[in-house]
């Protein structure tokens, strides 16, 4: 058992979610900030930074999204569904945009399809609870 589940199975009350779809959501959240942190470190350290400033720039931002959308999901109580929807659509988006940029890149960077990839977990992950919301 993970701490995210640990964490929601010892909540006072029952979630809005099915508890397995929001650990999923909440982890690979985590994961794809941290893979898009890594990523940018990478791309400064390339000899051709100049080509990589963008994508970057764009993990940076999609670090940051993913990250606020890991603390708004991992909080229960007085749960607004347009917040947590518009939160997580932009999230989706954040994801979507990072992972096409690091897709061009991945054929010589490693760093870059392993980001893309985590991108697109994130994603689809996000889209999963949009639609669990509806």
């Amino acid at each position: 058992m993970t701490i995210t589940m640990a964490m929601l199975d010892a909540y006072p009350a029952d979630s809005v979610f099915e508890k397995q779809l929001l650990t999923r959501s909440i982890q690979t959240c985590v994961e794809c900030a941290q893979a898009c942190t890594a990523c940018a470190d990478a791309d400064i350290r390339e000899e051709m930074i100049s080509d990589l400033v963008k994508c970057a720039t764009l993990n940076l931002d999609c670090a940051d999204m993913c990250e606020a959308t890991g603390r708004v999901l991992t909080r229960q109580t007085g749960f607004d569904a347009d917040m947590v929807r518009a939160v997580v659509q932009a999230c989706v988006q954040a994801c979507r945009v990072c992972g096409d940029e690091c897709d061009r890149h991945a054929q010589m960077h490693e760093h870059c399809r392993v980001c893309a990839e985590a991108c697109r977990r994130c994603q689809h992950t996000c889209e999963d609870l949009i639609a669990a919301l509806t």
